[in-house]
């Protein structure tokens, strides 16, 4: 979306949408591409609801305030709305294992001179995705977590456990191995996935011999594709070009319906 033209339009495209009193207008952009904040680190757009006041061949205009407006790249919702439609929309957000937004408050309960109570903590610029598994015995396991929640994805806004969530990750299992036994049950990470690249089981394994890891594929007990000799800082990528989808980028948008009343009146008029 050429957001230069589209500022050249939107004087125009808001024209009449705007209450005679007020001689400005706000508006933000939600193209697929992440979003910074003021101090550098990026953000996850909240979801927002509005009313449709303009479409264009690569735009829809949104109306949210008085004198707020929402341009959404046309091309990436997952619905086609018509002028006049209310709307909810749902920009990208990464999200935690647990279906939750991975910039959610952590919450946890403390005790003061026999009080408990409540504190929410948030740090500035995280949106951890913490794997499903308990603190491991194996040094090479506990690696291999950290690797996963830490290294980034290679669109650079999520981390490598945020494009698990985003190709739907779960039933996890792990191998957390004796020290003597490393060799004979490499240490391992396993889950199913579902997306338009790949249905099935994917392990993470650590191969010892090379200090590098492994990835399979696999549909019940059939090997559908091994890569071995991958190095953590491309477990990423590998992950990506096996079951990334690239879906996640979407913004989903939901039209609100039209209260019965509403549609006998367009009818009748």
């Amino acid at each position: 979306m050429d957001q230069q033209a589209i500022r050249a339009q939107m004087p125009t495209l808001v024209a009449g949408h705007v209450p005679r009193n007020i001689r400005t207008f706000k508006y933000r952009v939600f193209d697929g591409e992440p979003k910074r904040s003021t101090m550098g680190f990026f953000v996850d757009p909240e979801p927002f609801d509005g009313t449709v006041i303009a479409i264009t061949d690569a735009a829809i205009v949104i109306k949210v305030g008085r004198a707020d407006f929402a341009v959404v790249d046309r091309n990436m919702v997952t619905q086609q709305p018509a002028e006049g439609d209310k709307v909810h929309v749902q920009p990208y957000a990464r999200r935690c294992f647990d279906g939750k937004r991975a910039d959610t408050p952590e919450e946890r309960t403390e005790t003061w001179n026999g009080h408990s109570y409540s504190v929410k903590t948030v740090v500035l610029g995280s949106a951890a995705a913490k794997l499903p598994i308990p603190t491991p015995q194996c040094p090479e396991l506990k690696a291999l977590i950290e690797q996963l929640e830490e290294l980034p994805a290679p669109d650079g806004y999520r981390r490598i456990t945020h494009l698990l969530v985003d190709a739907g990750a779960r039933d996890f299992t792990w191998v957390d191995p004796e020290p003597d036994d490393i060799i004979k049950t490499p240490p391992a990470i396993a889950f199913d996935v579902a997306t338009g690249k790949f249905e099935g089981r994917v392990t993470v394994l650590y191969e010892r011999g090379d200090d590098l890891y492994a990835v399979e594929l696999r549909r019940g007990e059939e090997l559908v594709e091994r890569v071995d000799e991958v190095f953590a800082d491309s477990l990423g990528e590998v992950l990506e070009r096996l079951i990334d989808d690239g879906q996640w980028r979407q913004i989903r948008l939901e039209i609100f319906p039209v209260p019965a009343r509403t549609r006998r009146q367009k009818v009748s008029a």
